[in-house]
């Protein structure tokens, strides 16, 4: 099974220099138990923004450089070859932009944080229901609160 997990502002915000622009601990907790036992795929900046490596998972990075690494990562080109390393475990899609847009054609279901309004930043994707191949088989809405947004978890499953 392949799913991305991302949080994404209405607007298509998902970074903005290079971390998150907003901070919702229930979204951070949801990615944890989505992640959790699974081959986490990144690009190199996504991997350099976690705060350490995350417990309980695998973290495969993607990145043109021949001659990067990092301590308990493991490193690959492209995602067909992160794909091949990460067998047999699900694989977790968590970013940059670059990587959500090559792994969106593989991918069985999309992991959703829809954030409730326009939110400043400079990296954006596109809200995948466009393609008109997802439909919404889960929906929990979250009210703003200690001035957080508003925001809701949707999971999007492939059409067959």
């Amino acid at each position: 099974m392949i799913q991305l997990v991302v949080a994404r502002a209405e607007n298509g915000v998902i970074g903005r220099n290079g971390d998150l622009p907003w901070r919702l601990p229930a979204d951070l907790r949801r990615f944890k138990q989505l992640t959790l036992g699974t081959a986490m795929v990144m690009g190199r900046k996504t991997f350099e923004s976690l705060p350490g490596l995350l417990p309980g998972r695998r973290h495969i990075v993607i990145t043109r450089n021949p001659d990067w690494s990092a301590p308990g990562a493991e490193i690959v080109h492209s995602l067909p070859e992160a794909f091949a390393l990460a067998e047999p475990d699900d694989v977790s899609i968590i970013g940059g932009a670059e990587i959500f847009r090559l792994a969106i054609a593989f991918a069985d279901k999309v992991e959703l944080t829809e954030v409730k309004g326009e939110i400043a930043g400079d990296t954006v994707m596109p809200d995948p229901r466009d393609s008109g191949l997802w439909r919404e088989t889960f929906r929990e809405e979250h009210g703003s609160e200690d001035g957080r947004p508003a925001f809701a978890f949707v999971t999007l499953e492939r059409l067959a």
